[in-house]
């Protein structure tokens, strides 16, 4: 698998869109939505706990070209913490309890729309990592909060980084 991209995410958005899904990118594919240069081999989505966004999220995957076990199903259905999919056209984490953030519905009150993309955060996606405390988490918090402080920059200037993305 190569490294995400934005035909990937373009394809998720779309499918879950017309699925209905209630989702966010987070993670390293959500701060490369926000424009972080950096890349990653998957997307992760934190998605909105409930029975019936897990089915549609399903049902959204099939046409994406996941081959879904039942028992990937059932996870999906239940909103388990982590599902992870290595059995489509790309690796996907789906993440409905990600270190660090409380409340899905309180992420969504702070997160950004990118081109129709949503996206968590920068601080939320700061905070799950620092959260997982990971070694690969811990080694790109610093670049993280750089680009953190230079979004930051950007908006007291009166710019929109992500108007021209």
């Amino acid at each position: 698998m190569g490294a995400f991209d934005y035909a990937q995410a373009t394809d998720i958005r779309d499918a879950l869109a017309r699925h209905g899904v209630k989702y966010m990118f987070i993670g390293k594919s959500g701060a490369v939505l926000l424009g972080f240069p950096d890349t990653t081999q998957d997307a992760d989505l934190f998605v909105d706990r409930s029975a019936e966004n897990g089915r549609a999220l399903a049902n959204a995957l099939k046409e994406l070209g996941f081959e879904l076990t039942d028992e990937q199903r059932v996870d999906l259905e239940a909103g388990k913490d982590v599902v992870q999919l290595k059995n489509g056209p790309f690796d996907l984490d789906v993440i409905y309890a990600p270190d660090g953030i409380e409340h899905f519905a309180v992420a969504w009150e702070r997160h950004v729309d990118v081109q129709g993309f949503p996206v968590c955060h920068i601080d939320d996606i700061i905070a799950s990592k620092e959260a997982a405390n990971r070694v690969r988490d811990r080694e790109s918090l610093p670049r993280l909060r750089a680009f953190r402080d230079w979004l930051r920059g950007q908006q007291s200037r009166g710019i929109d980084p992500h108007e021209s993305r």
